[in-house]
Formats: C-alpha cells, sequence, structure tokens
C-alpha cells in the first residue's frame, strides 16, 4: 500500500482547483450491480473525501450510478477484511488512469468470520 498526498505541480499564475486533499492509495476495487460483486474489477489510483480515481478491466458508462467496494490493507493479526462500501456517479473516464467517480455515501464492511 501506498500513502501520501498527491502533490502537482502548477505552472505559475495557475491555481490548484481541488478542494479535497487526495491520497495515493493503491487499493482492490470492484463494482457491485444488485447487491453483489460484479465482474468489474479494479484499482484505486487515489482516494480523496468526495470521490476516487481509480482503473477497471471493463467500461463504465459516464453519469452511471455505481456501488463499489474498496478493500482495505489488513493490520497485523486481523481475521478479517474491511471493506469501503461505496455509493457515487462516474465522472470522467481518464485515458491514463481509467474512471473518476464521485464519493457521496460509504459505510465499513467486515467480512464475517
Amino acid at each position: 500500500m501506498t500513502l501520501g498526498t498527491l502533490s502537482r505541480t502548477v505552472d505559475k499564475g495557475m491555481i490548484e482547483q481541488r478542494k479535497h486533499q487526495r491520497f495515493e492509495l493503491r487499493l482492490p476495487f470492484e463494482v457491485l450491480r444488485n447487491g453483489s460483486a460484479s465482474k468489474v474489477r479494479g484499482e484505486t489510483r487515489n482516494l480523496s473525501s468526495a470521490g476516487v480515481l481509480f482503473t477497471a478491466d471493463s467500461q463504465l458508462p459516464l453519469g452511471e450510478s455505481i456501488e463499489y467496494l474498496i478493500t482495505l490493507p489488513r493490520t497485523p493479526g486481523a481475521r478479517k477484511d474491511v471493506r469501503l462500501r461505496c455509493v457515487g456517479k462516474v465522472l470522467r473516464e481518464d485515458t491514463a488512469a481509467g474512471f473518476a467517480a464521485t464519493l457521496e455515501r460509504y459505510e465499513f464492511l467486515r467480512d464475517p468470520a
């Protein structure tokens, strides 16, 4: 796992437009359809309190509302995965990294023992 803030070089006269701090995180990502995992999987690239940039092995329509899971790294000695179940909307397609989606609401899930 890589954790750190994204730093961005801004040309003279240009102001950074992001309102939320982003964190570089490479975590497993999967889209849920009808409450169960679908074949759309990938990896997060960065995450903020407002959204996520991620790669995906399939196309996602722009504007589509999605529910997705992000699997967090296990702490030493942990027996269960902790996942973040999120709801958002696909905002844009980025050819270099994949897709950007909003993070409108979330909840933490624990796998059963």
